[in-house]
């Protein structure tokens, strides 16, 4: 099995605490998002646990905690894009990118630039953000982060009903395909000799310029970090373009008080802010204490390694 912590919200950023409380427990409880009287409990036994895969944009208050998780293997997703306050207001309210760049490279020194992917996503592009901006801050932070991690993974904004409303005061207007092309060329050329880079989620082909649909959870990352072959597959609840494989997400939506006004994973801030002020670290839900009439089903989890038998002669 593997665990996804979590595409819904910034787990290592806000919930590290409650992430190790479960992990000491052994299960967590997950509630279904269009129906709270729905959840299911997960085992976080490592016997089952393959891998876990965490995505964050600020990692230092997990950093000093991955010792309690020597029983697993894992690896992380992490979110550096070049935005201000306007774009990304909680990431910044207490430091700077340079502060979050700081972290990334740490973070790689404790557990190596295998295990930390770079994601410079979403691209955007508005009155303030043009296509030569994006060049311009990918090659500083490039400078930054390609000694420290293998890979880069862009993809582009997709303007959902709930990110047009939320980035409205920005200005922000949909990426054409002559543009993502261009940008994708830049990217390339800044990135060469020092990174792999890798789209998400993309429909659009940018093989001519060294730049393959990549996967977030990815069989040959997690093949390599946990040091054994796995029979798994495609996600089938992810969208076509997704090229992630099965996993278990342990996250909650609208829990994740970065507030970047491009987030599908939000719906108001408001909410956001809510669902964190009423968080309970010893909960076994990261929402909170579960409803009184909540139906659990516990999850029938297995490992994904493929067991060879040796032979005796």
């Amino acid at each position: 099995m593997i665990i996804s912590a979590s595409r819904r919200t910034d787990i290592p950023a806000f919930y590290s605490e409650w992430f190790l409380n479960r992990i000491k427990a052994g299960f967590v409880d997950v509630v279904n998002p269009f129906n709270t009287k729905q959840v299911s409990r997960i085992s976080l036994n490592p016997k089952v646990v393959d891998c876990i895969v965490f995505w964050t944009k600020d990692a230092a208050p997990i950093i000093d905690r991955l010792n309690a998780l020597k029983a697993y293997k894992f690896y992380f997703q992490f979110t550096i894009t070049p935005y201000d306050e306007d774009v990304e207001p909680g990431l910044l309210r207490h430091q700077t990118k340079d502060d979050i760049v700081r972290t990334f490279q740490r973070l790689s020194d404790k557990i190596g630039q295998d295990k930390v992917i770079w994601r410079y996503d979403p691209i955007l592009l508005s009155r303030n953000h043009s296509v030569d901006w994006h060049f311009d801050q990918f090659a500083y932070l490039c400078d930054k982060l390609a000694p420290y991690t293998k890979r880069c993974v862009i993809s582009f904004l997709d303007l959902y009903s709930k990110t047009k409303h939320n980035t409205q005061p920005l200005g922000i207007r949909d990426i054409s395909v002559d543009e993502m092309r261009e940008l994708a060329l830049g990217i390339s050329q800044i990135a060469d000799g020092k990174l792999e880079v890798q789209s998400c989620s993309e429909k659009i082909d940018l093989a001519e310029f060294g730049i393959k649909h990549g996967a977030c959870i990815d069989k040959e990352i997690i093949e390599q970090v946990i040091g054994a072959e796995i029979d798994i597959a495609k996600d089938k609840t992810q969208r076509q373009e997704c090229g992630c494989m099965s996993s278990v997400d342990i996250g909650q939506y609208d829990t994740c008080t970065h507030l970047c006004a491009y987030c599908y994973a939000n719906f108001r801030p408001q909410i956001a802010k809510a669902n964190f002020d009423r968080h309970n670290p010893k909960a076994t839900s990261l929402y909170g204490e579960l409803n009184k009439d909540a139906k659990i089903t516990e999850r029938k989890m297995t490992t994904l390694k493929i067991l060879r038998q040796q032979s005796l002669f």
